[in-house]
């Protein structure tokens, strides 16, 4: 069984419990091909578990008779070796709590292209009927250097990421000056106003005010707030397709961690600003909602501080110093439960405003019960531990400082001081069982690193530990300022005592 000859097996893909695609792809590719409606940058494993999906679901119910274009950018060598070999089909597994499986074959990406090849993104990009490009590419992907060559060179001639997509939105200014939106579905705050701020850099740099005026007018970048684990290509769906007979499956570079398959979880959420420039396709109508800027920044600061996010990251702390490989382990130590239950019970939950479109309650009673403890979903708290620093002033630092906003004492909590001073424990590199670790990348450990290496048995006091704990950049507030630090300082020196502490103290928390 080969993706590339699923024509000629259909029937054999069917008897092994695979879901096909029922519409004319061939025809549905030369539509999108010449009439291309939405355009995807970030070809990775989210993008085939959610937005290919939603595609797919849109064709098969007869709300669309386009797909969607994926482009590749950092790893362009995943469309020579994912992509094309398979005819841009792929297999999407949906690892159910119960331990079923279900297996989709996917046919909406109608072509793979590389972000190099500009030629053919500036005959997309200059289309009329194009109306949305959308982007899964991490937070890292907007951030533009003030170093940038881009910046000073003339926009045909851009090299990096964000400068040929400003280049490519100019060649649609001065190919028709058509309407178009841009939808960042990247986990960072904001994402649309992130995006349309890189977009501005650019064209201000250009000193193009007609293009300026475009990016204004003509040019939408809604905010969104989305939400599905998509963990690595797991070893047992890979057993579990090589014994249905499934041909061609292997792991390619590292860095992308792809293959002819993605595994995903049960549950998605995509809450999208309805503001579209150009008309949008009917994402609804795939479980999409779609409402106003301010209720998708409640669904966000809802996820993201409070009901996921924020537990995630505790488990991820926690789990390199207890010797985890595995979130749904973790969901099996009753005392890592009591505290992530508390973290969004006890703390998150009195601040969280509720964006009536999605329930705060349920969102968080599905998290601990369904997404987390799933057994079948191969995600590790190494692969959430990365970037931990970038994560921690918005997962835990926005709630203290919706603490303080409603006049609470911040020294009430006990929990998230518990996890600062467990992520400063993380950072010496040594387990609660005194075993060397590598630590998961992360931009800080450069500077901060030095500072907790070798402290493993070693106590700190409080002169050596304040400007740490005053990193507002880090913690969301000055930790000092807030009473916060002598309790943070005590948690850490019990979790440094030696061996077996950091299970100890918690135990005992």
């Amino acid at each position: 069984m080969r993706l590339i000859d699923l024509e000629k097996e259909r029937d054999l893909w069917s008897s092994k419990g695979y879901t096909l695609y029922s519409y004319d792809r061939d025809a549905m590719v030369r539509r999108t091909r010449n009439t291309p409606v939405w355009i995807h940058f970030g070809a990775g494993n989210l993008f085939r578990a959610f937005q290919a999906v939603i595609a797919e679901d849109l064709l098969e119910k007869g709300y669309s008779d386009t797909g969607v274009i994926a482009v590749s950018g950092t790893h362009s060598d995943m469309i020579d070796k994912c992509y094309r070999p398979f005819d841009d089909l792929h297999i999407s597994v949906t690892l159910r709590k119960d331990g079923t499986m279900e297996k989709r074959v996917i046919g909406s990406v109608a072509e793979s292209v590389k972000i190099e090849d500009m030629e053919r993104l500036s005959e997309i990009f200059s289309a009329p009927s194009l109306q949305v490009v959308s982007f899964t590419i991490t937070e890292k992907g907007y951030r533009v250097p003030e170093n940038d060559p881009d910046l000073t060179a003339s926009p045909s001639d851009a090299k990096s990421y964000m400068g040929r997509i400003a280049s490519l939105l100019c060649t649609r200014y001065r190919n028709g000056a058509f309407p178009l939106t841009l939808c960042s579905h990247d986990n960072c705050s904001h994402n649309g106003d992130v995006l349309h701020k890189a977009m501005m850099t650019f064209a201000e740099a250009w000193e193009d005010d007609g293009f300026i005026r475009y990016l204004q007018e003509k040019v939408s970048f809604p905010n969104s707030m989305i939400d599905r684990i998509t963990p690595r290509p797991s070893a047992d769906v890979t057993a579990v397709l090589r014994e249905d007979g499934v041909e061609d499956i292997e792991s390619f570079d590292p860095s992308y961690y792809m293959n002819c398959f993605v595994n995903t979880e049960e549950t998605s959420y995509l809450v999208e600003t309805d503001r579209f420039a150009n008309g949008r396709p009917a994402w609804d109508k795939a479980g999409v909602i779609f409402t106003d800027e301010a209720t998708v920044d409640k669904c966000e600061k809802m996820k993201v501080c409070t009901c996921l996010n924020p537990l995630h990251t505790t488990l991820a702390v926690f789990g390199c110093l207890l010797g985890y490989d595995r979130i749904w382990k973790e969901m099996e130590d009753e005392d890592l439960v009591r505290l992530i239950r508390r973290v969004g019970y006890e703390e998150g939950m009195p601040v969280v405003t509720d964006p009536g479109v999605l329930s705060p309650e349920e969102f968080l009673r599905t998290v601990l019960e369904v997404r987390l403890p799933n057994p079948f979903l191969p995600d590790a708290p190494q692969r959430i531990a990365m970037d931990t620093s970038q994560k921690l002033p918005i997962r835990f630092g926005e709630t203290l400082k919706a603490w303080k906003a409603r006049g609470r004492d911040l020294t009430e909590l006990d929990c998230i001081p518990f996890v600062y001073a467990g992520w400063m424990r993380y950072l010496t590199g040594i387990d609660d069982n005194g075993v060397p670790f590598e630590l998961p990348s992360d931009p800080i450990l450069p500077s901060l690193r030095p500072m907790f290496t070798g402290r493993f048995e070693t106590a700190f006091n409080a002169e050596e530990l304040e400007p740490v704990l005053r990193m507002s950049n880090i913690f969301g507030v000055d930790l000092v300022e807030e009473g916060l630090s002598g309790k943070i300082l005590a948690l850490l020196n019990r979790m440094l005592q030696g061996p077996g502490c950091v299970r100890a103290l918690l135990e005992e928390f």
